[in-house]
């Protein structure tokens, strides 16, 4: 689905076409609001981060960069930062359950797809301080400080196992 249909949607979006915004929006919107539920735990405030990322999807979709990324990737780390700002904004602690077999929360996504059981391979491949910290990171909203406290690592060996292990992602993705 990326390739053949997310990117000329967003090109479409860009050259201000609502009917392709629509369309962008009906094949993405399940799984931006998946993450943001995920995050978030409350529909409502899911919703409203849901709102706001195609809002700046509309608005910014000429900044999207192919070289740094999926449009579905960069779509997401908008839903990600806009949820982690709502849990700032309404003081809200978000604890993350780990399975206790691995010490990472599960892959599943809330809506099963393609895509997902690909990424979910692609994850199962990483390092598993990779795979925890980015586990942490993007499927459970914590803050790099935070996934600093709950992995006992420093700050920027944090930060490395989540660049690396995204671009291991972007590669596997890639094939």
């Amino acid at each position: 689905m990326e390739h053949e249909e997310l990117f000329p949607l967003l090109c479409a979006t860009a050259d201000g076409k609502k009917e392709q915004f629509a369309e962008l929006y009906t094949k993405t919107s399940a799984q931006i609001y998946a993450v943001a539920l995920r995050i978030l735990k409350r529909k409502e405030l899911a919703e409203e981060a849901t709102q706001d990322t195609f809002i700046k999807v509309w608005h910014g979709a000429s900044n999207y960069q192919r070289s740094k990324g999926t449009v579905l990737t960069w779509m997401v780390s908008i839903v990600r930062y806009r949820a982690l700002d709502l849990l700032r904004y309404h003081n809200i602690r978000n604890e993350v359950v780990l399975d206790p077999d691995n010490d990472a929360p599960s892959t599943s996504m809330d809506v099963p797809s393609t895509e997902q059981r690909r990424l979910a391979e692609c994850i199962d491949e990483l390092d598993e301080q990779q795979r925890q910290a980015i586990h942490l990171a993007y499927y459970g909203g914590l803050s790099h400080q935070e996934v600093v406290k709950h992995l006992n690592s420093p700050l920027g060996t944090i930060k490395s196992w989540i660049r690396r292990g995204l671009q291991s992602l972007q590669r596997c993705l890639s094939l």
